[in-house]
């Protein structure tokens, strides 16, 4: 089959190794030159993800059958829409199902309309004076978040990020001054517990969960500096999480299901990769936010250990016929480290050549995704972004953990970073302190 892959991220490469060992002829199209995504394509293209009628044009040009849409940008432009009119398939939601996505205020809106669990509450505003007085009003913490896409860089919360309500009165303003994210804003309670993240296959009507996985945003070791997209992740051998329990994974489950059947009343049902950010709290799992794709970090842990055909998971997606049958993934635990250039969350090193050994680190059973790099005249270069995720592979996290650190020696480059707490022991057994405590 052959199967455009839209998007030049880790995410992305892991998507287009997971097709290509499932047998697709992969074909893609991305804004940076990744030499991993470009190494598995039958051809590629230089283009900017949003730019819908040139990414069509390429996909039309060379018969693609399927595309699979990585990044949440061309979903918010409706890329999704524009393929499927010219007879390609994809996995990814429509611009109206996408909105779960691109509209924090549309999708708690949704989930208070039908009764899905999980929800919190919230206020959305687009008056800025209106959003002052609601935060000055509230005695508890609060979340701010721009309504719109800020790239995961955008949410804040008080009592962390905003240390007072003053604070938090000037990021509004910083909100609807520069448009951030568009210039809305939704204001949430502040939810006490141990994040996860569930991952599903979604057909418009049928829901099978992936692994979950936990990802960490802050920059440094212990949980400090600058928010990021994401500097690692872990999964676990059973494919639950330390601090997570199957009730509590079903819970979750069943709060994305009920979600899936809202957004097929509304009549914009969605197909693709659900992507489920849970509060895991005393009253079990609450919604953070939905994605309309998969993470990144997470699809590297997820799409490494997938053990059925992904190119039929994709078929079946865009078919409207998925089932329990064409899922499976390998029980393995997986670490995921990002290597990100030095500075990243803040002022990143930016055109600092990155050496990556794949042939040592894919003969230890680990797997190298490059990101947001590009490569100029045989030579691979750091951007302002993350560029190169590693994951270790094993029977279990802290084996995954030491497998991770071994493939990461294989890694080498001026001006690099790694946060190498992700998925050590000490680091989980915090977070399941924490859950314990807050249960009892």
């Amino acid at each position: 089959m052959k199967v455009l892959v839209v998007g030049g991220g880790g995410r992305e490469h892991a998507i287009a190794a997971a097709l290509s060992a499932s047998g697709s002829t992969i074909y893609s199209a991305m804004r940076n030159h990744n030499p991993g995504i470009a190494g598995l394509s039958q051809e590629f293209k230089l283009v900017k993800e949003t730019d819908v009628d040139k990414v069509v044009e390429f996909a039309a040009d060379h018969a693609v059958e399927l595309a699979v849409i990585g990044p949440e940008s061309p979903l918010e432009v409706g890329l999704v829409d524009a393929l499927e009119a010219k007879g390609i398939s994809c996995v990814g939601p429509s611009r109206a199902a996408a909105r779960l996505e691109v509209s924090k205020s549309f999708t708690r809106g949704l989930m208070r309309k039908h009764d899905v669990p999980g929800n919190i509450e919230f206020e959305a505003f687009d008056d800025l004076e209106a959003a002052k007085a609601y935060v000055r009003d509230h005695d508890e913490d609060l979340v701010v978040k721009p309504v719109g896409l800020t790239g995961g860089k955008g949410v804040k919360v008080m009592g962390e990020h905003l240390l007072t309500k003053e604070d938090a009165v000037r990021y509004l303003e910083d909100i609807f001054a520069h448009n951030i994210g568009g210039g809305g804003v939704v204001l949430e309670e502040r939810l006490v517990g141990e994040e996860f993240t569930l991952q599903a296959f979604c057909d418009g009507h049928r829901v099978i969960p992936m692994p979950l996985v936990q990802d960490h945003k802050r920059a440094y070791e212990g949980d400090v500096g600058p928010n990021t997209g994401g500097m690692g992740s872990y999964s676990q051998e059973d494919h639950l999480l330390p601090f997570v329990t199957p009730s509590e994974k079903e819970a979750a489950l069943e709060i994305m299901r009920a979600t899936v059947a809202a957004m097929e009343r509304e009549g914009c049902p969605y197909r693709g990769i659900l992507y489920g950010q849970f509060m895991n709290t005393r009253s079990g799992p609450r919604v953070i936010e939905f994605n309309a794709r998969f993470g990144d970090p997470e699809a590297m842990n997820v799409l490494s250990i997938v053990s059925s055909s992904f190119t039929d998971i994709c078929a079946a997606i865009a078919a409207g016929s998925l089932s329990d049958k064409d899922v499976s993934f390998a029980r393995k635990a997986t670490v995921c480290k990002y290597v990100v250039p030095q500075g990243y969350g803040t002022s990143p090193a930016a055109g600092k050549e990155v050496h990556v050994d794949e042939v040592n680190i894919a003969a230890m059973g680990a797997r190298a995704y490059y990101a947001m790099v590009s490569e100029e005249n045989g030579r691979v270069l750091t951007t302002t972004s993350r560029a190169v995720g590693v994951v270790g592979i094993d029977d279990s996290i802290e084996a995954a953990e030491k497998a991770c650190e071994k493939a990461l020696s294989y890694v080498k480059g001026e001006a690099i970073f790694v946060r190498h707490d992700i998925g050590r022991p000490e680091v989980i057994r915090r977070r399941v302190e924490h859950m314990e405590t807050i249960r009892s």
